[in-house]
């Protein structure tokens, strides 16, 4: 195998990797003080998997196919700070995660050091520091919570990342169409554009996905991904050119024609699936862990 040197770097929140929904509900009733008071009677309990755990523990599982460096990283980022913030450092070592790095930012947004971490792609429960991180250009998104507790079972050892197209991996250019002047107008455009599409926000994160997957042959590889979409012919050509252009593989492209996309998710047990619309997330959320892209149109 041909390893890259490089490294795929994530950045998690400690609410997004871990359960803290308990502390959280302190500090919004009775404030900082008891919320600190809380965190520090408590920094030898281990804290419960948050929504993006299972995802961060398969995420790290491909540093054992790699033989004398760490081929992936994740780093914590978050808001408390590192007095409070040493109860998710204990549970980090409790449940055996190989993180080391980490930014405890006293109640600020740590979307300031996504940069300078290198980060591709970051996951937090705060939508402000999504928004954040989007305007420095770096992939980000809101994990969303589900209405259950339950977290996913690891079953299998590939990581499978869903996106949608638009707005995501794309621009939103083509929504915009869409949005302003209707389906008979999105196709036209798309049928008569001479261009390839713009990229999207998570367009550098794909491609870092692809630096990994290049590494191994394709019944080996440990990341599949897939791109699961409302488009339909003949809106589908100017995807797949511009994936083609661009030189980045996509192992399943799923193009739905506006059909509801949460048991095609789940056939391919996405372990993540990222979305700019908020109702396509909120009808997966129960049986795929998703998160929002607060970009494009849409979220206007």
């Amino acid at each position: 195998m041909n390893k890259e040197e490089s490294k795929l770097i994530i950045g998690i929140s400690s609410r997004a990797l871990f359960n803290l929904d308990e502390s959280h509900k302190i500090y919004k009733k009775e404030g900082l003080r008891s919320y600190e008071n809380y965190q520090i009677e408590n920094e030898n309990k281990t804290l419960k998997p948050g929504e993006a755990f299972s995802l961060v523990k398969k995420i790290l599982k491909i540093n054992d196919l790699y033989e004398k460096t760490d081929r992936v990283e994740v780093i914590l980022l978050s808001r408390n700070t590192s007095d409070t913030g040493l109860r998710i450092r204990n549970s980090i070592e409790d449940h055996n995660l190989n993180i080391s790095r980490a930014a405890f930012c006293g109640g600020e947004s740590p979307h300031r050091y996504v940069k300078d971490f290198g980060v591709h792609l970051f996951l937090s429960s705060s939508i402000e520091d999504v928004k954040l991180a989007i305007k420095s250009n770096v992939a980000a998104a809101t994990i969303v919570s589900r209405s259950s507790s339950k977290v996913k079972k690891i079953d299998s050892d590939i990581l499978k990342i869903a996106f949608d197209g638009d707005a995501v991996i794309f621009s939103d250019e083509s929504e915009k169409v869409f949005h302003e002047k209707g389906l008979e107008a999105f196709i036209e455009n798309e049928v008569n554009s001479t261009s390839v599409l713009k990229e999207g926000p998570f367009k550098n994160f794909l491609v870092e996905l692809n630096k990994i997957q290049n590494d191994f042959e394709i019944n080996q590889c440990p990341i599949r991904t897939a791109l699961v979409t409302a488009r339909s012919a003949p809106s589908d050509k100017r995807v797949i050119k511009t994936l083609r252009q661009w030189g980045v593989r996509i192992d399943e492209s799923l193009f739905l024609g506006g059909m509801a996309k949460t048991k095609f998710l789940e056939s391919f047990d996405a372990d993540i699936f990222f979305d700019d619309q908020k109702k396509h997330i909120m009808s997966a959320i129960d049986s795929t862990a998703s998160a929002h892209v607060p970009y494009g149109i849409k979220n206007k």
